[in-house]
């Protein structure tokens, strides 16, 4: 955001016409007066019953200042906020993102599986802002959370308000493919893709994740499975949305990957294996590069006139010392 003029050259006039224009007065007024002090002979001279003369140069002031708002005023000051428009539709893409209690598994350097594939979601969405991204939670259920879209604040509010078994503790993947399948069916965007980011088997849902993954490349949508998280003993550490409750302990992590790579075949897509935070960040960037689209866009100036506050600042101040000379100073200027 910038601040400039629309006639810049008015204001810049001003600047040079005004100070002149007093030093010029000051030289010329009253040439040909002589200055004699009232009062007897070798008395003292008549003085004012208030000292007006320091009044007078800051009223004189402000009557300077009133006349370069005016000018400023009239030289169209204006904001100037430039934007980046995109030209051309990029792709959509929807995260179907597992919140089950075992996504709480502090494996991925000190951090939980299900914060460190949010923060890469948000990195994901920040470096794409051409497309529409969405997001569903899978849990017991799944639930769309926000439809593809270009919003970066509201897509990153939902996601900090987005808790570890919010949707309760199963693992919903069938639904939750067939909740991002849906709101993608209908789209426009030259490339569709759902992203899987889990750390478990199917176990909940009333649809079986390999039927919904079928329906995927029949509609043109593209797939990709992260599994995140290692095998063994994995502390686990988060608080119960329901109970309010912190739950801290290990649990045994038997991730399996055949069950995934499984549902990635039958849906045409690609699986990523994350079982380390640096292995998850690469998934991220693959990601990133197969579902690539080039955008097109152009830099936009905003303007927004800000004349009116500057004329009538300008207008208030001329009258008050137009006020202040006639009816307060009127015997001393």
């Amino acid at each position: 955001m910038s601040f400039g003029f629309e006639r810049p050259l008015l204001f810049g006039a001003a600047l040079i016409v005004l100070p002149l224009s007093a030093l010029l007065l000051k030289i010329l007024k009253n040439p040909f007066t002589l200055s004699l002090p009232l009062g007897p002979p070798g008395g003292i001279p008549f003085k004012p019953p208030v000292n007006a003369d320091i009044f007078i140069r800051f009223l004189r002031l402000l009557e300077y200042g009133g006349l370069l708002l005016l000018f400023a005023g009239a030289a169209g000051p204006e904001l100037r906020i430039s934007e980046t428009l995109w030209l051309n539709r990029g792709a959509d893409i929807i995260f179907a993102l597992d919140t089950s209690p075992s996504m709480a598994g502090l494996d991925m350097d000190g951090l939980s599986r299900f914060t460190a594939a949010r923060n890469l979601l948000r990195e994901f969405a920040e470096s794409r802002p051409s497309d529409a991204i969405g997001l569903v939670a899978v849990g017991n259920d799944a639930a769309l959370l926000l439809p593809p879209t270009a919003d970066r604040r509201a897509l990153f509010t939902r996601l900090e308000n987005l808790k570890i078994a919010e949707l309760g503790d199963g693992t919903a993947l069938g639904m939750g493919l067939a909740v991002a399948a849906f709101h993608l069916e209908n789209s426009s965007a030259p490339r569709r893709a759902v992203v899987l980011v889990t750390d478990g088997e199917n176990n909940a849902g009333a649809i079986h994740p390999e039927t919904a993954a079928a329906m995927l490349p029949e509609r043109g949508i593209s797939l990709w499975i992260i599994g995140v998280g290692s095998t063994g003993e994995v502390p686990i550490d988060y608080v119960d949305p329901l109970t309010r409750m912190r739950r801290t302990g290990t649990f045994e992590s038997r991730f399996d990957a055949e069950n995934l790579k499984t549902l990635s075949r039958i849906g045409g897509g690609t699986y990523v294996a994350a079982p380390s935070a640096d292995t998850l960040a690469a998934a991220f960037s693959r990601l990133n590069e197969g579902e690539m689209t080039v955008g097109r866009s152009g830099l936009f100036t905003r303007r927004s006139p800000c004349h009116i506050p500057l004329l009538l600042a300008a207008a208030g101040i001329l009258v008050m010392v137009r006020f202040i000379k006639r009816y307060f100073l009127g015997a001393w200027v």
